[in-house]
């Protein structure tokens, strides 16, 4: 084999099963290699969303998603999403071409130094070569899907990738979870953790993504209904518990933030199931206890807490439950006029007469069915998405929010469809984040993907003019002169429509789609809302 063979047979044997990149002359090996070992290629058309389709690909499966740029600029080009898989904790194996290793070190044209560009936003970065290929493979798939999981970084020479492996053994290594373990580190001489649980009158469970990667929503929801406990989700978590669950109580620094920071503020005793607080955006405040539930350690140190149980988090909480006492310690009724609060303040601003962005996800949300799928880009409509869009199980809301890169979510949902082609898949963007990625709808199309495109169409990169705002200044800087999107929906060979009011855009969700073209809906939203909410 050669080592391009060793390399896609490490894909394949891992049941990675696409790669999405833009490839270059070091890459015509591995282009061939992988379609011998059925392994889809998928042509983006511009090397950063490739990369943000991997990212989604890990998200949705667990499984490292694969990407592939050539040499110099297109490896700079990866940079944005290698870092984005690393701090929203996702596994990747990103690929980039190299120069061959006679010239690399003396060559300049497109030369970039892969190791150092990468090392700050990987977990770890290497070269491969003839007589390291396969075990440079099995180290690169097990750090990226080890706690907290994130992107690998692999360089390719192109006197290296046709070359024949003499280190060429395909052997994978253990990537399954047995769980059952988690181990008790605790401060000598302060309260025991059976101590808080029993005193705790306002307890409340505080979860992210790691309980969803640990399959823990049946353990949380079993304790948050015996101990009578709410549960707040971060973003990436949305659907850990369905939301329409009695002891659900709203999503964590999005729309309407204050009241839930203040209803946490309002607790006794935190449990922080899974968080990881590479997603908070506001800092932490809350003085009670943090009990750090999680499958690896405090080394945040974002939140103090002197009662650790690190491994696996269903175990953890349903030792937690063993030791809760007799009681409920929040009504179902009190967590509803929570919720009638929370719904309240979401709702601020609203204007008479015209689409409001609310309107959006409540129109949508209203039509589509419940399993849908939804990606949400960054910006003011994320947070508005993030508190409002019900969710009803785990992964059903993708967003990027560790790094919060913008152009995330028209990539994302063409891996949502394609990876779960009978799901309805619906991606929400503003029109500064589909500006980012827009090419990609072409590939959406030549895919034969029927996902929905629903764009807040503002014309303003609302989040920084609020900020502006804020401080007496005028926007600058900040305005995006506006595209005729049915124009552009059809040049990349798209449905199109468009709308200012709610009931038109009920009509166009709930007409047929034709299951293979995407249909990009421009929502013409007023943005006065955003104001009232932020």
């Amino acid at each position: 084999m050669n080592c391009s063979d060793v390399i896609t047979g490490y894909l394949g044997a891992a049941g990675i099963k696409h790669i999405f990149g833009y490839p270059g002359d070091p890459s015509v090996e591995l282009l061939e290699t992988a379609r011998r070992n059925g392994i889809e290629f998928v042509l983006a058309r511009r090397e950063g969303p490739a990369g943000l389709m991997a990212a989604a690909y890990g998200q949705i499966t667990g499984l490292p998603g694969a990407c592939l740029s050539t040499l110099g600029p297109g490896s700079s080009n990866l940079v944005n999403a290698v870092a984005s898989a690393k701090l929203d904790r996702t596994p990747m194996i990103a690929l980039s071409g190299q120069i061959d290793g006679r010239r690399e070190h003396t060559f300049t044209h497109q030369v970039l130094n892969h190791d150092a560009m990468f090392a700050s936003v990987s977990k770890w970065t290497a070269p491969i070569r003839r007589d390291t290929v396969s075990t440079v493979m099995r180290r690169a798939i097990r750090t990226a899907v080890a706690e907290r999981p994130g992107p690998v970084h692999i360089s390719t020479g192109a006197d290296v990738v046709g070359a024949e492996a003499t280190d060429n053994e395909i052997r994978l290594p253990p990537l399954g979870r047995l769980g059952g373990g988690f181990e008790v580190f605790a401060n000598e001489g302060g309260p025991g953790l059976s101590a808080l649980l029993k005193n705790a009158g306002r307890p409340v469970i505080v979860a992210g993504i790691a309980a969803v990667r640990a399959d823990a929503g049946y353990a949380l929801a079993r304790l948050a209904e015996e101990y009578g406990c709410p549960v707040i989700v971060a973003p990436m978590a949305k659907g850990i518990l369905p939301e329409d669950h009695p002891y659900y109580a709203g999503t964590l620094d999005m729309a309407c933030n204050q009241l839930v920071w203040d209803f946490l503020s309002g607790t006794d005793l935190i449990l922080a199931t899974g968080f990881d607080a590479v997603e908070l955006i506001k800092p932490w405040t809350p003085n009670a206890p943090v009990v750090h539930i999680d499958s690896t350690p405090n080394t945040d140190q974002i939140y103090l807490s002197d009662i650790e149980l690190v491994g696996d988090i269903g175990a953890a909480l349903d030792h937690i439950r063993g030791n809760i006492g007799q009681g409920a310690r929040w009504t179902e009724a009190e967590l509803a006029s929570h919720r009638d609060r929370l719904v309240d303040a979401y709702y601020a601003g609203k204007v008479a007469g015209k689409l409001n962005p609310t309107d959006v996800v409540d129109v949508a949300r209203a039509v589509m069915p419940r399993d849908t799928v939804v990606t949400t880009d960054v910006g003011s409509h994320k947070l508005l998405v993030g508190q409002g869009w019900t969710t009803y199980a785990p992964k059903g809301v993708l967003m990027s929010n560790g790094l919060s890169s913008m152009g995330y979510s028209v990539p994302a949902a063409l891996t949502a469809k394609i990876l779960m082609p009978d799901r309805e898949v619906m991606c929400f963007t503003g029109d500064g984040g589909l500006a980012m990625v827009q090419g990609e709808l072409r590939l959406a199309s030549s895919l034969r993907l029927g996902l929905k495109i629903v764009v807040f169409c503002d014309n303003s990169l609302n989040r920084i003019e609020l900020k502006q705002m804020a401080r007496q200044y005028p926007s600058s800087g900040t305005v995006i002169d506006e595209t005729d999107m049915i124009k552009l929906a059809e040049s990349m060979d798209c449905d199109a429509a468009s709308t200012d009011n709610a009931a038109d855009l009920e009509r166009i969700l709930s007409a047929p789609q034709r299951p293979d073209k995407p249909l990009l809906i421009a929502a013409q939203i007023d943005p006065a809302q955003y104001a009232a909410q932020f």
